[in-house]
């Protein structure tokens, strides 16, 4: 008896030592699985117009917020990652969706940059929530939540794929609910589910076209389909679901561009990026001349120095930051007449305005065991989301922006 003392007592000695199996799992239960879904561009009064009766349901049966304040920039890549880590795209680094870093001189950071996005050390300034899950041993399964295809601080979520925006809707639910099938040991605790054609269909036609209502309808399905998924898994009252928007949409026209090469010559600055904001760098010797253009009144759009912006965008100290931003009034968007040519159609939705706007106003809905039914809570920033989806797993958050007693009245218990 004490040589079989003496052996168990070595072996849990190397258990412990090597460190493969996390205190967490041998100590305490799992928590409920929670799955994050995010509509990309589906702004908050879309729920209004009748067309999502799947979503209204899942609204009505939840908790609400009456909208969610997406961070400014309104755009995609910062407020997922802003949803993600809590962290403000002034402090996560992912600034907007096309930026430049004087220290990753060899890059241009941009959507369709494949190698960019995949580069971790345009991520690393903030830690996503599946990293900081894996250290407190819970896996995750990640479907196409910008930011998961860079290994951040070296390693991936155990579950992930690359994007790819031809992998249908339907597809992209099947292979979530292919993870809730797996055995308990290496069920993902965390699964996020990215749809992007109602911001894609909102962009090519505009907010108010009977194509995005049908998209609306067609997001609507793809959601029922996960929903009948987890209730044939006996999961529908098991499992937490959040389900977000990053930024609304607004309506725009080819007759309300800002052509800024009609103001500043080209010799005085270089865009970083046209759009809504627009990012711009003077060139050497011509810091005044650019400042004396762009600072003055314009009719449909307001210039700054990065660092004199509203205090209330939380936005302006990052070094890939530009100097100067100008930012359209609403309707508006920024360009120039060679990069009107190059991109067509042109976008008649867009989005990256003032963040208070209605228009980019974003939703949260929430449903599952953890959640009071039947609720409408008040607006909050969507920073505070993050803490709120750490409190679900039972982990430990990283530093962030967010508040978590902004969302606390979410909670069945509180």
């Amino acid at each position: 008896m004490a040589a079989w003392k003496s052996f168990v007592l070595i072996g849990c000695m190397l258990l412990a030592a090597c460190g493969r199996i996390p205190e967490r799992q041998l100590t305490e239960s799992r928590p409920a699985p929670l799955l994050l879904v995010s509509i990309d561009g589906f702004r908050a009064d879309y729920l209004d117009r009748g067309l999502t009766p799947t979503l209204s349901a899942l609204a009505e049966g939840g908790v609400r917020a009456e909208y969610m304040r997406p961070s400014f920039p309104s755009l995609t890549f910062p407020n997922h990652y802003a949803l993600i880590t809590g962290m403000r795209p002034d402090h996560s680094g992912i600034v907007a969706n096309t930026m430049e870093d004087p220290r990753i001189p060899d890059q241009k950071f941009a959507l369709w940059n494949r190698e960019a996005v995949q580069d971790p050390r345009w991520w690393n300034a903030a830690t996503p929530l599946w990293t900081t899950a894996q250290r407190q041993g819970l896996n995750s399964g990640i479907m196409f939540w910008p930011g998961s295809e860079a290994p951040v601080d070296g390693k991936h979520a155990e579950f992930w794929s690359t994007y790819d925006k031809q992998f249908s809707g339907n597809s992209r639910v099947d292979r979530v609910l292919g993870w809730l099938d797996l055995p308990d040991a290496t069920r993902p605790s965390l699964i996020t589910l990215y749809l992007d054609t109602v911001d894609v269909i909102g962009h090519r036609f505009g907010p108010d076209s009977p194509e995005l209502n049908h998209e609306l309808d067609e997001v609507d399905g793809i959601l029922r389909r996960l929903l009948d998924g987890l209730r044939a898994r006996g999961l529908q009252e098991a499992i937490n679901i959040v389900v977000v928007s990053d930024h609304g949409m607004m309506a725009t026209s080819p007759d309300r561009v800002i052509y800024l090469d009609e103001l500043l010559p080209e010799t005085y600055a270089r865009v970083i990026s046209y759009g809504v904001l627009t990012g711009i760098e003077p060139l050497r010797g011509h810091g005044r001349d650019t400042e004396a253009i762009l600072l003055a009144k314009h009719p449909h759009m307001r210039c700054w120095r990065k660092r004199e912006l509203p205090a209330r965008f939380h936005y302006g100290s990052n070094r890939r930051i530009p100097p100067l931003l100008c930012l359209a009034d609403r309707g508006w968007t920024i360009s120039s007449h060679d990069a009107i040519q190059a991109k067509k159609p042109f976008s008649v939705g867009q989005h990256g305005y003032d963040n208070d706007f209605p228009e980019m106003r974003a939703i949260f809905i929430a449903s599952g065991p953890a959640f009071r039914r039947h609720s409408v809570v008040p607006p909050f920033d969507n920073v505070d989301v993050y803490p709120l989806l750490a409190h679900l797993l039972g982990i430990k958050p990283e530093p962030n922006d967010g508040d978590f007693s902004k969302v606390r009245d979410t909670l069945a218990t509180h």
